[in-house]
């Protein structure tokens, strides 16, 4: 399989840190949207990142519904999500909150670096600002004291996107959400970015 994006995305690094958990092999190449474009689209015209090729040559995109196809691809004991109704429960929820956290950094990532300061719309940064801030807070407290894993004895998907989207805030807009602020989460985020599969794969 081929994998395609800039690790410096959140969504593409979740996917290939989820491939190397899982341990199905890929190759990840390295095309940005950006400066890439035509070689992107060459591959997907849609030129959304990730996007994953399959074995059998099928392109899928959005990371979510990339992980759900290799969730069955994997033996049962290799998979990312918990089996029982309300562990997956739990893990859907920390999964949404880490997304949503995801979403509205990139959000103000894209508002900051690609919009004219005289376009920015001080309203729109407030209410993602908001939103931003509320995800983590709400996350933090699910984290709980940040030295274990969430729901069993490795990480599974909920650990992998919590950590991921983490990992990205702090590089983007660590003087909005504070580390100070978020003791358990800055702990899981050491914890999980000292792992193999983590180090292997850095979003610089």
């Amino acid at each position: 399989m081929r994998l395609i994006g800039m690790l410096d995305s959140p969504y593409v690094r979740r996917v290939a840190i989820s491939l190397k958990f899982m341990g199905l092999p890929f190759v990840h190449e390295a095309v940005s949207v950006f400066r890439h474009y035509d070689t992107f689209a060459a591959i997907n015209p849609v030129v959304k990142a990730p996007t994953l090729v399959t074995d059998d040559g099928t392109t899928l995109m959005d990371s979510t519904l990339i992980l759900e196809y290799l969730e069955r691809l994997v033996a049962p004991d290799r998979r990312l999500t918990p089996v029982g109704l309300d562990e997956y429960a739990r893990a859907q929820r920390v999964v949404g909150l880490a997304l949503a956290a995801c979403e509205k950094s990139v959000q103000l990532v894209y508002e900051f670096t690609l919009r004219p300061v005289e376009k920015q719309h001080q309203p729109w940064i407030d209410r993602v600002r908001g939103q931003l801030l509320s995800a983590y807070r709400v996350l933090e407290a699910e984290i709980g004291s940040g030295g274990t894993w969430l729901l069993g004895e490795r990480p599974l998907q909920a650990d992998i996107t919590a950590a991921v989207s983490w990992r990205f805030t702090q590089s983007t807009l660590a003087d909005l959400v504070k580390a100070a602020d978020h003791p358990a989460l800055s702990m899981f985020s050491v914890r999980a970015e000292a792992l193999s599969e983590f180090l292997s794969t850095p979003p610089d």
